[in-house]
């Protein structure tokens, strides 16, 4: 399958107890924490080429740069979308955005590499 710029996929959450800032320990209120923000946001663009890449191959974060604008309170509904903005060779980079329905609460870029999954496991050993 091939991987075209303009791909993208929406991953939503309800924000609970476990992915306050409270909670992560990135903050001392029960709001939606910015690392809670990027993992979603990560996932998304996950998502967005899993089903298109070789077979036995995978993707990994490597950058991301986001800006996280506006509290969300725990028990609203967070949607995060990624955009497949570009492909060059196995590194994609990919526009990531958040929201929850009062309107938009962060945005910025993600880069992501195609890897193979065994190769990549087994560096680790």
């Amino acid at each position: 399958m091939e991987l075209k710029t303009g791909l993208e996929y929406v991953a939503v959450i309800t924000v609970g107890e476990a992915n306050t800032a409270a909670a992560m320990g990135s903050g001392d209120m029960q709001v939606f924490a910015t690392p809670s923000m990027v993992a979603l946001m990560e996932n998304a663009a996950m998502n967005c080429v899993a089903g298109r890449l070789p077979e036995g191959s995978t993707t990994v974060g490597t950058q991301i740069n986001v800006s996280h604008q506006k509290a969300t309170p725990a028990g609203a509904t967070v949607h995060a979308k990624a955009v497949l903005e570009a492909v060059e060779g196995r590194k994609l980079i990919f526009g990531v955005s958040a929201w929850d329905d009062k309107g938009l609460i962060g945005e910025g870029t993600h880069t992501r590499f195609i890897v193979d999954r065994e190769r990549f496991m087994s560096k680790l050993a």
